[in-house]
């Protein structure tokens, strides 16, 4: 019976033990990786590759200037576009669903 007794105080300890050990080490592991991926750099946003292009993200941030504003942008106007393509086809699919319901008007006899 003693052993029961301190069960719940002991799972809760661990959870919130093991919730900030795993914190941590996701975190160390994130901000390593980060880093990996800023020397690496293959690919952009839009797809074009980035080999004569390769920075250390200290270096892109230093420099700054008219081409990161420029990549900026076209991204940005990329992301747009998309998102406007999928407005337009969740519009065209409520249309669709919206005449498939209108047209089966059944009533359910509870």
């Amino acid at each position: 019976m003693s052993q029961r007794d301190g069960f719940g105080s002991g799972f809760l300890a661990g959870a919130i033990l093991g919730g900030v050990v795993g914190g941590v080490i996701g975190a160390l592991i994130g901000s390593q990786r980060n880093g990996e991926l800023g020397e690496v750099g293959d690919v952009q946003l839009d797809g074009s590759s980035l080999e004569g292009k390769r920075n250390s993200p200290k270096r892109r941030s230093v420099r700054g200037g008219d081409n990161d504003n420029t990549e900026m942008e076209t991204a940005r106007r990329s992301l747009e576009d998309k998102i406007a393509h999928l407005n337009a086809t969740i519009d065209e699919v409520r249309q669709q669903l919206g005449s498939v319901n209108s047209g089966s008007s059944v009533k359910s006899g509870d």
